[in-house]
């Protein structure tokens, strides 16, 4: 073999080194850019408003977003596969009265928190086994699951609040170590297990390439079908954990509870780079997303906005942040 022919078969390989670099590079840049925004956001709100910086409003600021931050963390693989879940505020309610009725039947706290968990699980294993296996897109499917699994709480619960009768389950929601309740240990936990998940395993490996492209990820030995129901139950176990911790802070299980949600979580998720259109997904990006919709949510508490106002800012905060998105994407297209 020659030289030249030894330089010819080696110079492709030279461009697809240095697009094998642009992509953790681009993704390194929107992630600094986030977390940019993020400082100036928490800068410019500690500067202008004279309680956000208090040490109780940070703690206060922490249990507020636990609920989003928790859900974020599998609503980013849902997204990252392609796919989305809007029933997972109504999986919240459910799992809170089941969790809330059985506690009280039985007497027995871990009962009450198994059933919250295994009706959340449930119901995002049925919607990844309909979503998977009889191919019906994801935004229809959960769709009517927020439907029906809201008529579920509603059923579960005799149409009202059911009062939990059980004094040691208050103390899933007030328990702390080192000053910080259990649902803001668990909002951290699950930020390190998923994060671990899609960084470092085959698993978050499968479910990116899927996201980028489901044929080529199938035509690689990747088992799409199952990829999918496991995501969509994670998400639910996940949904029925939040369940139970909000009906041990409030004191009961009520179907009227978490509504909207489920908007507010992929806010998050895509204000933290999330790809809408699968493929792009990370941890760091998704909790600086949750923290600025926790501390734009806490600012406005704190200032007394009126609430029709804050549908307002939350609604133009999910607007602006599909148009990031579509920027990114765009971008990514042109590059």
């Amino acid at each position: 073999m020659t030289t030249d022919n030894v330089t010819q078969e080696a110079s492709p390989a030279r461009p697809a080194g240095r697009q094998g670099l642009i992509k953790p590079l681009r993704t390194l840049l929107d992630t600094s850019g986030l977390i940019a925004i993020f400082l100036l956001l928490f800068v410019a709100l500690a500067v202008l408003i004279p309680d956000f910086l208090t040490g109780r409003n940070m703690v206060g600021l922490l249990l507020s977003i636990t609920l989003i931050g928790s859900l974020a963390t599998t609503m980013m693989l849902v997204l990252a596969l392609g796919e989305v879940d809007l029933s997972v505020a109504s999986t919240v309610a459910f799992a809170g009265v089941v969790a809330a009725v059985v506690t009280s039947s039985t007497g027995s706290v871990f009962m009450g928190v198994i059933g919250g968990v295994v009706a959340g699980g449930a119901v995002g294993a049925f919607n990844g086994l309909v979503i998977a296996k009889f191919g019906i897109n994801s935004l229809i499917a959960t769709l009517a699951a927020m439907e029906f699994v809201r008529g579920l709480a509603y059923i579960t619960s005799g149409g009202d609040a059911v009062m939990i009768t059980v004094p040691a389950f208050f103390d899933l929601g007030s328990a702390s170590f080192l000053g910080l309740t259990l649902p803001v240990w668990t909002m951290l936990a699950c930020f390190v297990i998923f994060g671990v998940v899609l960084n470092m395993t085959s698993f978050g490996r499968n479910v990116l390439a899927t996201g980028g492209n489901s044929e080529a990820a199938a035509l690689a030995g990747v088992n799409v079908r199952r990829l999918k129901i496991i995501v969509f139950g994670l998400q639910g176990v996940v949904a029925g954990v939040v369940g139970v911790l909000l009906a041990s802070r409030m004191g009961l299980g009520d179907p009227n509870t978490s509504m909207g949600l489920e908007l507010a979580v992929i806010s998050a998720c895509v204000l933290g780079g999330v790809a809408l259109s699968g493929g792009v997904a990370t941890i760091t990006g998704v909790v600086v997303g949750v923290l600025i919709m926790g501390c734009v949510q806490n600012a406005m508490g704190l200032l007394n906005v009126p609430t029709f106002y804050q549908y307002l800012v939350r609604g133009a905060i999910l607007l602006l942040a599909v148009m990031f998105d579509r920027w990114k994407q765009t971008r990514r297209q042109r590059g």
